[in-house]
C-alpha cells in the first residue's frame, strides 16, 4: 500500500507506540497526540502534539494542527485509553468521569476534528474499544461504559460516513503493556495470564487500514489464546 499520513492518539506508549512502530516501519508518516512525548528512540514520529484528550476542545485543536503539519490526513487511530478500577461507590467521581472523558468523549472529539480531512474514498478511522466493550465485568463500570460507548459510536459513525471515511472498531483483549501498572494487585493480570504482544494488535490495525476501497472491516476482535475477558 502507498504511504499514508496517520494520526495516532496515545502514541507514546502501549498499543499506540506499537502502532507507531508498525505503521512507520512500512513507510507511513506519523503524528502523535498524547499527554507525554514518545521516547527519543521513536524518531519515526513526524509531529507530536501534547494534549489532554479529556479536554475535547484542546483535542480538536491538536488534531487540526497535526493535520496541517502533515499536509492532510489519510487515517486516524484512537489508541489513547485509561481505566479506574473498583466498585462504582468506591471510585472517586472525578476519576470515573475522566475515564469517560478520555476514552469516549476524546475519541469522538478526535474523530470530529479529523472528518473534514478524511471526507474521501480510501480514508479510514480505526477506533480502539476492548473486549470489555462487548462483555461487562464487576469493578469496571467506567471502563465498560466508555468502551461500550466506543463500540456504539463507531457503528453509528460508520453508518453516517458511508465509507468517507471507512470506520473500523478494534476490540483488543489483554496486552503486555504498562496499562496495568499502578493498579491494586487484585486488578492486575495474574502471573499466568496470557497477554498479547501489542505489536500483534498493531498489525491488526494495519490490516484494517489496508483494505481496498469499498471494503471495510467494521469490527475486529483480537485477543491472546486463553483470553479470560472473552467470550
Amino acid at each position: 500500500m502507498s504511504a499514508r499520513r496517520v494520526l495516532i492518539t496515545g502514541g507514546a506508549s502501549g498499543l499506540g507506540a506499537a502502532a507507531v512502530e508498525v505503521l512507520a516501519g512500512r513507510g507511513d508518516t506519523i503524528a502523535v497526540l498524547d499527554l507525554k512525548p514518545p521516547a527519543e528512540t521513536a524518531p519515526e514520529v513526524s509531529d507530536v502534539r501534547l494534549v489532554d484528550l479529556a479536554d475535547p476542545r484542546a483535542a480538536e485543536a491538536a488534531v487540526r494542527a497535526a493535520a496541517e503539519a502533515l499536509g492532510g490526513l489519510d487515517a486516524v487511530v484512537t489508541c489513547a485509553g485509561i481505566d479506574a478500577c473498583g466498585d462504582l461507590v468506591e471510585v472517586p467521581a472525578q476519576d470515573w468521569e475522566r475515564v469517560i472523558a478520555v476514552n469516549l468523549v476524546g475519541t469522538a472529539a478526535v474523530a470530529r476534528a479529523a472528518l473534514p480531512y478524511l471526507d474521501r474514498p480510501g480514508a479510514r478511522i480505526v477506533t480502539v474499544a476492548s473486549t470489555l466493550g462487548r462483555r461487562a465485568l464487576p469493578a469496571a463500570t467506567a471502563y465498560c461504559a466508555s468502551k461500550f460507548g466506543v463500540v456504539g459510536f463507531s457503528r453509528a459513525l460508520a453508518a453516517e460516513t458511508g465509507g468517507r471515511p471507512a470506520v473500523t472498531c478494534l476490540l483488543p483483549g489483554g496486552m503486555a503493556t504498562a496499562f496495568f501498572d499502578g493498579r491494586d494487585e487484585q486488578f492486575k493480570p495474574g502471573a499466568d495470564a496470557h497477554l498479547n504482544d501489542p505489536r500483534n494488535v498493531a498489525a491488526a490495525i494495519a490490516f484494517a487500514l489496508d483494505q481496498p476501497e469499498g471494503c471495510e472491516v467494521r469490527e475486529l476482535l483480537i485477543c491472546p489464546t486463553g483470553e479470560d475477558s472473552w467470550p
